[in-house]
């Protein structure tokens, strides 16, 4: 039995509680689609999980794919004791069918995150495998989406690209979903994976108003003992960077207080010092564009610069 949440206010949604613990413990949420016309989507995980660990992440692998192993009888007592660990920064829990176990009434089965957070306190990272379906109902109407930005697996193939492409939009469709990551599994010299990346990227765009954020190209005949390539690791330091505050909480006047997230404080992201321009509407602007672009769109402002037009070319 897992503890209840103790709300000082009541929740404003079904997925309230949950970004409250996780801004508390500091875990990241990092949704993997799985690909099923992929030969090397586990080792583009184990690709992954050594890219976290560079950066001093400890990471659970939570595996809802089709292709996981059944979760052990010990699930129905509590996850803690179904986590293998195997090193000491990537820990593995066997969770084919389990989010169903949690499911609410409105067919959400969010709570089993809550749950696996639960079970794994120390780690950083919750990385969740699963296919589109079981991730929308994961994600499917929360808020928390904002703070979620999934990760496509594809190679050079057709059929794992096409199925790349449908997740993004049963994602973006059903979920809300619309900033993606890819790692995509081809020789490093692939003359199609940059064309790959384009052409998801602008469908993406064109057909779902869905953003490839980034991508990372990954040789499946690399050494294991290889250093991550370096899109890899660049993914990897986005993935652990602070998640950008819901305007109107706790955690938005926190970032705001620390310079970080909107950037509506000293200074945004980029290092302009917003007081400089002595414009006393700009970080007001971008607070106002972020809350309207969340609340009627769902859409989300990732980050803004302030520039002077009176300020010298030089």
């Amino acid at each position: 039995m897992h503890d209840p949440l103790i709300f000082t206010t009541p929740p404003r949604d079904q997925a309230h509680g949950l970004r409250r613990q996780f801004a508390r413990a500091g875990v990241r949420l990092v949704p993997v689609v799985a690909n099923p016309h992929m030969a090397f989507g586990g080792l583009l995980l184990e690709r992954i999980c050594t890219a976290l660990a560079g950066q001093g992440a400890r990471t659970l692998v939570v595996d809802a794919s089709d292709r996981a192993p059944a979760p052990a009888e010990l699930a129905l007592m509590g996850l803690a004791e179904c986590i293998e660990t195997l090193s000491p920064d990537v820990a593995y829990l066997a969770a084919r069918t389990l989010p169903l176990r949690y499911a609410d009434s409105h067919g959400s089965t969010a709570p089993f995150l809550q749950a696996v957070a639960d079970a794994a306190p120390n780690c950083d990272v919750l990385l969740v495998y699963a296919g589109a379906s079981e991730l929308a109902r994961l994600f499917a109407r929360q808020t928390l989406v904002a703070q979620v930005r999934p990760l496509l697996l594809a190679d050079d193939h057709p059929a794992s690209v096409t199925h790349a492409y449908g997740a993004m939009k049963l994602l973006s469709l059903r979920a809300r979903l619309t900033v993606f990551d890819l790692v995509l599994g081809a020789a490093a010299r692939s003359p199609r994976a940059a064309r790959i990346a384009a052409q998801l990227a602008t469908c993406g765009d064109t057909f779902l108003g869905a953003l490839l954020h980034d991508w990372a190209l990954v040789d499946p005949a690399s050494h294991a003992a290889e250093p991550p390539p370096p899109g890899l690791r660049r993914l990897a330091r986005a993935m652990l960077a602070p998640p950008l505050a819901l305007p109107g909480t706790a955690a938005a006047a926190a970032a705001a207080a620390a310079g970080i997230g909107l950037g509506i404080g000293a200074r945004n992201r980029n290092g302009n010092d917003a007081s400089a321009a002595r414009s006393p509407r700009a970080a007001r602007i971008a607070a106002q564009l972020a809350t309207c672009g969340d609340t009627f769109l769902g859409g989300l402002l990732h980050d803004w610069a302030l520039v002077d037009p009176a300020s010298h070319a030089a």
